[in-house]
């Protein structure tokens, strides 16, 4: 970075370290607030009939108007609990103020941070636009009062009114926010409680398939057990080895949601011996993908196994629907002791929708978390996307 850019945004640094310290320490900015409107309120003036600005002296402000203004300025602490509270403090303080004679020490400025919050923290808009009216009167009592003239009163009312209208924009944008915000959570959820049954009736007939083996190992071994006993024996280990692999896949079934148990017909399932023919079926549909396998075990646990030929074949769909003609995939399979390492890429130009915009980033990285293993996806530097997944053989951490 050079020291142009540096100087260029240290002032958006300064101020995003600003609002952090308010976002942490609300209390203590709303006192500042406070003193601020105070200060600013009790040495600024508007001298002469030409109202130039002038620097009162705290010698010239009689106690009465004083602490007025005080009351006015302290009652904005609690501005956003009760903004029309406040603003009825405040207006209350204006017309005092003008009583006693003293029009410039009604404390506008007070008035006007209360009208702001009226607009953007009430959320009812008849109590809103009452606010305003409020604002509006406390204002009027000066006109009557021959304190202002009608030119001054109609501008007045004009940035009461702009004021109050900034402040009900800001809460609906914050609401908008807040609501697109839950949108997005519930979607999220929906999307990770589709992705988790989908994944608990994989494993589910995985497991099926493991007892139906051992059923029939089961019965083999009792016919066979009184003429052949080895072969008896040979029965019994496989349903063993049956059996330890179907507790191995119901350990991770556990903790898994899976709301219903329908929903269209049971097929095998795949795995990575399958992924040739996998890429064959994308190279028909007009995609250039080349497939690179380094010492992928043929036996690994099912759910592994299901997992990461999930994984490639939602990676090679995205590849297939946001790449641009021209575009070449590459499939990367290894493997060592301990993880399966799965990495897509494609090197071709992206239409604007990018991958990853929808749900199928988050259903990957669904199936490497409950493996244990990880997966990051994400744009390439020199275009094009990539996505890399690193997959547990033994149910521990890749």
């Amino acid at each position: 970075m050079t020291d142009g850019e540096s100087v260029g945004q240290s002032p958006l640094t300064a101020a995003r370290r600003v609002w952090e310290v308010i976002r942490r320490r609300p209390r203590a900015a709303e006192a500042a607030l406070c003193a601020a409107v105070f200060v600013t309120t009790l040495f600024i003036a508007f001298d002469g009939p030409t109202e130039d600005l002038a620097i009162r002296s705290l010698s010239d402000v009689p106690f009465a108007p004083l602490f007025v203004l005080a009351v006015a300025c302290g009652a904005l602490y609690w501005r956003r609990s009760q903004p029309l509270t406040v603003l009825g403090v405040t207006v209350a303080a204006m017309v005092l103020s003008t009583g006693m004679g003293y029009s410039e020490m009604a404390g506008g400025i007070a008035m006007l941070v209360a009208l702001y919050s009226v607009g953007r923290h009430v959320l009812h808009e008849r109590w809103s636009y009452l606010g305003l009216g409020a604002a509006f009167a406390g204002l009027s009592f000066d006109y009557f009062s021959d304190e202002m003239s009608a030119p001054q009163l109609g501008f007045g009312l004009v940035v009461l009114s702009g004021v109050w209208y900034v402040g009900g924009r800001v809460r609906a944008r914050a609401e908008r926010a807040a609501r697109l915000e839950r949108e997005q959570a519930a979607e999220a959820h929906r999307a990770v409680a589709e992705e988790r049954t989908r994944i608990a009736r994989e494993l589910h007939d995985v497991v099926a398939h493991r007892v139906s083996l051992m059923t029939v190992q089961a019965g083999a071994a009792r016919t066979v057990a009184g003429d052949d006993p080895q072969a008896a024996l040979r029965a019994m280990e496989a349903v063993e080895d049956a059996g330890r692999q179907a507790l191995d896949e119901l350990r991770h079934l556990l903790g898994v949601l899976r709301p219903r148990l329908d929903g269209g017909p049971l097929e095998p399932q795949s795995g990575l011996a399958d992924v040739a023919r996998l890429v064959d079926q994308f190279r028909e549909a007009g995609l250039d993908v080349t497939l690179t396998m380094s010492d992928v075990p043929t036996e690994l646990p099912a759910r592994v196994d299901l997992s990461a030929y999930r994984i490639v074949q939602e990676a090679l769909t995205n590849v297939l629907k946001h790449s641009r003609p021209g575009a070449r995939g590459d499939v990367r399979l290894s493997a060592d002791d301990h993880a399966v390492a799965i990495k897509i890429s494609n090197d071709g130009p992206t239409s604007a929708s990018a991958p990853g915009t929808g749900h199928g980033i988050m259903g990957m990285r669904e199936r490497a978390l409950l493996l244990g293993g990880s997966l990051s996806a994400g744009p390439l530097p020199d275009g094009g996307f990539s996505v890399e997944a690193r997959l547990p053989i033994g149910g521990g951490a890749a």
